[in-house]
């Protein structure tokens, strides 16, 4: 038998076995969360009732269902991502801007859904132990493989000041960055950006400028190197104004990024 024929054999072969495990590690997979949910119940942190898949976190599939999750037929503005009532054809989706992002330094902003639910609650119970569920993954993934992110060459954590990452012990973003490569291959880079200043929390009612003047110049980064000529993403868990994120990316871009995009969980 040729070397040929016999590769297309063992190819065929391993193609009908992975269609005959796929059912098999389904089953074994349901039956693993029914055990789980019986001998560890876990309360979904939005509504109290039983979670009954690990892949969802602590969040339940009805409330995963309830929440917004963003799609490729969505009308989003096509610079920060942010949500919009009006039916625009998909060869004019583009040109649509809601303006007020246009002095942001980034290229393109998208994130998974809105903070609303469960992902609201992931995000909560991220900055609280460092695990990303398996849910969370996939739509980080799903999301950043639609444009304008699907060009992004390096994924980079928005980082913490040293002093919040003392007291928090792990940077949320670099978990979220961390599953996010795992799944597209694409390298994370959780050193090349720093933050220099030890600024307030963005609190409650502050307006984007002030939220921009908190942040301005609080940012640098210290391995132009390795980002130069690089398309980066961008990535934390919240996107609110886009102030954090604007001051990272004109900080990359300075140091020679050839664009920066963002991806975060949720929106409002």
């Amino acid at each position: 038998m040729s070397r040929a024929a016999k590769s297309k054999g063992e190819n065929m072969i391993a193609q009908k076995g992975a269609r005959r495990m796929k059912p098999a590690s389904h089953f074994i997979d349901s039956l693993y969360d029914a055990t789980l949910a019986l001998l560890y119940p876990q309360a979904c942190d939005v509504c109290g009732a039983s979670v009954e898949a690990r892949a969802d976190g602590l969040v339940c599939a009805a409330c995963w269902r309830e929440t917004r999750i963003f799609s490729e037929d969505d009308t989003l503005c096509w610079k920060c991502g942010a949500p919009s009532n009006a039916t625009i054809s998909v060869e004019k989706r583009m040109d649509v801007r809601c303006r007020r992002c246009d002095g942001d330094a980034y290229d393109g902003a998208r994130a998974c859904g809105v903070y609303q639910g469960a992902l609201r609650a992931s995000i909560l119970a991220l900055k609280r132990e460092p695990h990303v569920a398996t849910r969370v993954a996939h739509l980080l993934y799903e999301t950043e493989q639609r444009a304008p992110l699907s060009t992004a060459t390096l994924i980079i954590p928005v980082p913490l000041h040293p002093e919040r990452y003392v007291e928090r012990g792990f940077n949320q973003a670099t978990i979220l960055g961390g599953a996010l490569s795992n799944l597209t291959g694409l390298p994370l880079d959780e050193w090349s950006l720093v933050r220099t200043r030890h600024t307030e929390r963005h609190r409650a009612g502050m307006d984007a400028q002030a939220r921009r003047e908190s942040v301005a110049k609080a940012f640098e980064v210290a391995r132009p190197r390795l980002i130069e000529n690089e398309s980066i993403l961008l990535i934390d868990d919240v996107l609110t104004t886009g102030a954090t994120v604007s001051a990272c990316a004109a900080a990359l871009k300075a140091a020679g990024a050839r664009s920066v995009f963002v991806l975060t969980l949720a929106r409002p």
